[in-house]
């Protein structure tokens, strides 16, 4: 019977049986390991007929028993009889006895097969090299997604490969991507804007108060707290002097994206000082205006302060982030290497708002669907309530909650998945988890992932580089994989440094450190 069922549904032949169920729970099975199933490997695939479908499991544990070793297997999926397409989940489950096979290349060419719908290939299936691995291409983007992996796994090298077979597919897409270790600059090719802080347009009229109070005010916390309220009253007045006498001058509050001079700024401070009763009263005023100036005159903050005469070009400035039009560089990559340590949150949370508030006041909104790339995202929003940049934090975490609704997607990629918020990581219902050897990063992901996935993070000490284990939506079901290679002029440069080419081959050319120094000095690569 089960064999005649296996045929029917135009599965391969069956192998001999490697062993019979002793138990079913709701989620998995237990099977004898006989004599034909000698060689049964964890993460082998195996099927079971059940008169009405052929259900496929994951060999999840193996143990010694008497008289026969018995395997833990847990359910994948059906394919239902009389049909030939795989889904999650299991309508009918396999009784005491019923033998247990080994999927041949033709049964896992059905269970991964590619889905109808449109999709990405994005590497081959552990279990069998032969077989490719799509993605979903809807739902991974729409429902965000994660890459995570330790250093030396091939997360930089995934990333690229994921967003390189998105581009290749929508030539028309619209992709952001924070970059903070100048990593991808030459990853995408002629497909991507690259900007650095040499041609990045940031002006400081952009950021909301919680911004500008970071950028301006002091670190000390009861000097900022002096500062802020000087700072507030004149931003405010300084929106209106711009607006003139409009309707919007009416309504403008300190976080509208109005520009504003600084040197109505300063005059706004200078006028405030010159009310106070007390002269010993003005340090907060004099500290203020010290920190403006210094940051004006400052070549590494020029990107914030473009020039003397200030204009209104927030259009350009976003179409130029997101690529509207596409101009056939349907990727922004963001270079935040050589952007002032103490302000690349502030930076981050800007691009990161300014991106949520568009799709937020679109007329239709979802109408201009954008994917924001987070390198590094454990910097951004890590998981412990007392670090990281709070306006940060609360953007990120805004397109995590609610950026479904209107078109913004997160990929969140780390290295360092137990200093990310877990909250936000579980927004996430697509996953990509490559090698983990930290006992707490592998607990973190564990957290995140359903039940059915979990014997796969029994590998994450295990696997080699470019192989992952791939759960969610995005994918058909969950696996084990290997990524694609990258071609050499597509992949990130995110290699470590070869120490030994270095030290044993010519020494260094003479200049090299003067010339070292002077882009140090200049701010500039």
């Amino acid at each position: 019977m089960p064999d005649r069922v296996i045929r029917e549904l135009g599965l391969g032949s069956p192998s001999p049986a490697l062993g019979h169920v002793v138990t079913v729970t709701g989620a998995r099975l237990t099977a004898t390991i006989e004599e034909a199933g000698a060689g049964l490997a964890l993460g082998a695939i195996v099927q079971l007929a059940t008169g009405r479908s052929t259900v496929f499991g994951l060999v999840s544990n193996i143990a010694a028993g008497a008289p026969h070793a018995v395997a833990e297997i847990e359910f994948l999926g059906e394919i239902a009889e009389g049909t030939s397409t795989f889904r999650r989940g299991v309508s009918r489950y396999p009784t005491l006895g019923q033998a247990v096979h080994v999927a041949s290349h033709d049964d896992l060419a059905l269970v991964y097969a590619r889905p109808d719908r449109s999709t990405i290939r994005i590497g081959t299936l552990f279990q069998d090299p032969d077989i490719p691995v799509f993605a979903r291409t809807d739902e991974l983007l729409g429902k965000h997604c994660a890459v995570l992996g330790t250093t030396g796994s091939g997360k930089s090298c995934a990333v690229s490969l994921i967003l390189s077979a998105i581009l290749d597919q929508h030539p028309n897409g619209h992709i952001v991507l924070l970059d903070p270790h100048s990593e991808y600059a030459g990853a995408f090719g002629d497909k991507a804007e690259i900007l650095n802080p040499d041609t990045l347009q940031l002006p400081y009229w952009l950021l909301d108060f919680e911004e500008a109070r970071a950028l301006f005010t002091a670190y000390a916390v009861g000097a900022a707290e002096a500062e802020s309220g000087i700072l507030a009253t004149a931003i405010l007045a300084a929106k209106k002097k711009f607006l003139g006498a409009t309707e919007a001058a009416k309504t403008v509050t300190v976080d509208t994206p109005v520009p504003y001079s600084l040197s109505e700024l300063i005059h706004g401070i200078d006028a405030a000082m010159g009310q106070l009763d007390k002269p010993e009263d003005s340090a907060p005023y004099l500290r203020l205006k010290a920190r403006i100036e210094s940051l004006k005159i400052d070549r590494r903050f020029r990107f914030l302060f473009p020039g003397l005469v200030v204009r209104d070009n927030l259009a350009a400035i976003v179409s130029r982030i997101i690529r509207v039009p596409v101009d056939g560089k349907p990727i922004t990559v963001i270079n935040l290497a050589g952007i002032p340590a103490e302000i690349v949150d502030v930076v981050v949370s800007v691009l990161c708002r300014m991106i949520f508030d568009v799709a937020v006041w679109s007329e239709a909104p979802g109408s201009l669907p954008v994917l924001l790339v987070c390198e590094e995202a454990h910097r951004y929003v890590p998981a412990r309530d007392d670090l990281g940049f709070g306006p940060t934090k609360r953007a990120i975490a805004r397109i995590a909650k609610e950026g479904r609704k209107y078109g913004v997607s997160l990929l969140l990629v780390s290295q360092r998945p137990a200093e990310l918020s877990a909250e936000i990581l579980s927004q996430c219902n697509t996953l990509f988890a490559l090698r983990l050897g930290n006992d707490r990063d592998q607990e973190l992901v564990r957290r995140v992932l359903p039940e059915s996935a979990l014997s796969l993070m029994n590998a994450l000490t295990a696997m080699g580089g470019q192989e992952a284990v791939a759960v969610g939506e995005g994918v058909p079901v969950s696996m084990r994989l290997r990524f694609d290679d990258v071609a050499d002029e597509r992949r990130p440069r995110s290699a470590t440094s070869r120490f030994t080419e270095a030290w044993q081959g010519a020494p260094p050319a003479t200049g090299v450190l003067e010339k070292t120094i002077e882009r140090w000095r200049h701010q500039t690569r």
